[in-house]
């Protein structure tokens, strides 16, 4: 079993992998396009209505510069521009944003390096935070020759079993301070006034206490299994329900139909209970927390697990290049962590803003 650390800040040592394969090791981000992200829209678009849908490319920007820049050229209010999730800056991304319809004759005149309009299509609702079905990856791993088989037998792993739904560096911050800054936030002891920044500091605290939970019940050799007390989620509709007879619904969740969820605390999600809820307790207890500390928050359920799909492998001369499709919220580093068995995008070294996007933990999480 792992040995966890106490503290809030985040280290993949800290946190139990699901496969015992070789890891391939290799490096990222080399270059932009070494990672490449592509939303894939939740809805397709009616071609009509009062909002204009950009598709827009970008690389070596966050989405909120992108945003800005485009609310200097267009004329466009901050509250009329809608986006479904944030972008990384270390990749070529590939994203849609919309704008009221009546700045479409500005679209032509747009101009911002490393940033491209690919389409615009118009649609009758303005798009909104966490309105796309996932995001498509493809990432070069690099300085890692002769290793495609490795991966590809992770990966094979994965696909069964699906993958840990770990909150990745990204939710952190540089150094993976935030869910210290956020606990103190809760606590009261924070002198940060802005309530934007309070709020995205205590989801990192929600997410460390997620992430300890699922830690223990992959160490446990709980991942594919349910507990009483545990609340399960159905993969195909969504429903979400209490575990009554363990036996039975861990069968479902060994042929991929139903997961366990974990609790992103708050006044709307109730703690667990039974079985279930004792190893909760004991995720929390790791840190010294009680659900009492998020009554600030609405709270939400996690998925411990999800499936990726259109995976595979393709070798490179240093290496190998992965692509897969991600859920929404999920994180892409989850799966590289597995392949490489490394300390992917560690605080401090990878990516300080942004990953597969603002939606990880819902808005109102």
């Amino acid at each position: 079993m792992v040995a966890f650390n106490v503290n809030l800040v985040f280290e993949w040592s800290a946190l139990q992998a699901l496969t015992d394969t070789p890891g391939t090791g290799g490096r990222l981000r080399t270059l932009p396009e070494d990672f490449r992200v592509e939303e894939v829209p939740a809805y397709p678009l009616s071609g009509e209505g009062e909002h204009l849908f950009l598709q827009l490319e970008k690389t070596g920007h966050t989405t909120a510069h992108v945003l800005r820049e485009l609310g200097l050229q267009f004329g466009v209010r901050d509250r009329d521009v809608g986006v479904a999730g944030l972008k990384d800056r270390h990749a070529v991304t590939t994203q849609w944003i919309s704008v009221p319809a009546k700045f479409e004759s500005r679209v032509a005149g747009f101009e911002m390096d490393g940033v491209r309009v690919l389409q615009a299509v118009r649609h009758g609702n303005k798009l909104g935070l966490g309105h796309l079905h996932g995001n498509r990856f493809a990432v070069r791993v690099r300085e890692a020759a002769g290793t495609a088989p490795q991966a590809e037998a992770t990966l094979a792993q994965l696909l069964t079993r699906g993958v840990p739904n770990y909150f990745g560096p990204q939710r952190f911050g540089m150094g993976g301070l935030n869910a210290e800054e956020g606990l103190r936030v809760l606590r009261g002891e924070s002198r940060l006034r802005d309530p934007r920044v309070r709020r995205f500091l205590t989801t990192s605290v929600q997410s460390v206490v997620f992430n300890r939970f699922l830690s223990l019940r992959l160490a446990r050799r709980l991942f594919d299994q349910l507990l009483a007390g545990d609340m399960a989620k159905k993969h195909d509709t969504g429903g979400v329900f209490l575990v009554e007879d363990p036996e039975a619904e861990s069968l479902r969740a060994a042929r991929g139909e139903v997961s366990a969820t974990g609790t992103l605390f708050g006044k709307k999600a109730k703690p667990l209970t039974l079985e279930a809820g004792e190893l909760e307790r004991e995720a929390l207890g790791a840190f010294g927390l009680s659900p009492e500390v998020f009554a600030s928050r609405r709270g939400d359920r996690r998925l411990t697990r999800v499936f990726a799909a259109d995976a595979g492998v393709r070798p490179e001369e240093d290496g190998y290049t992965v692509s897969f499709t991600l859920p929404k919220g999920s994180f892409a580093t989850s799966v590289l962590r597995e392949l490489m068995k490394t300390d992917v995008d560690a605080p401090g070294e990878g990516p300080e803003d942004e990953e597969a996007g603002a939606e990880e933990v819902g808005a109102g999480a």
